[in-house]
């Protein structure tokens, strides 16, 4: 699959180790590394596995996340353009093969 990231600041935080480590911790910082690569190996996000996939619900409808550790998270959502969805206006998320970072660390702070 294809990343996308939705800041330059998410950008730095996937790419570069150091701050990686420093913001995220060691453990948490390689499992970002290899959700990644998960995610760059996936032809689509249904092929997942690692992480705990799952769609987000509320506020973040449209979103999708996998575990790293402690409570944080990697959220994406679809790059596609146009965005595949079912009849019912839902993500079909095994059509979607581009994806954007939107935001690392636990969202229910």
């Amino acid at each position: 699959m294809d990343i996308e990231f939705s800041s330059p600041d998410i950008q730095d935080l996937s790419e570069q180790q150091r701050i990686m480590t420093k913001q995220l911790g060691d453990i948490c910082g390689r499992k970002l590394r290899t959700r990644l690569a998960d995610l760059r190996a996936s032809a689509s996000v249904a092929e997942l596995s690692s992480g705990r996939p799952h769609p987000l619900k509320g506020d973040r409808t449209g979103q999708f996340a996998l575990d790293l550790h402690g409570g944080k998270r990697l959220v994406f959502e679809s790059a596609n353009n146009p965005v595949p969805t079912h009849e019912d206006g839902s993500i079909a998320w095994n059509h979607v093969t581009k994806v954007r970072i939107v935001f690392i660390g636990d969202y229910h702070d």
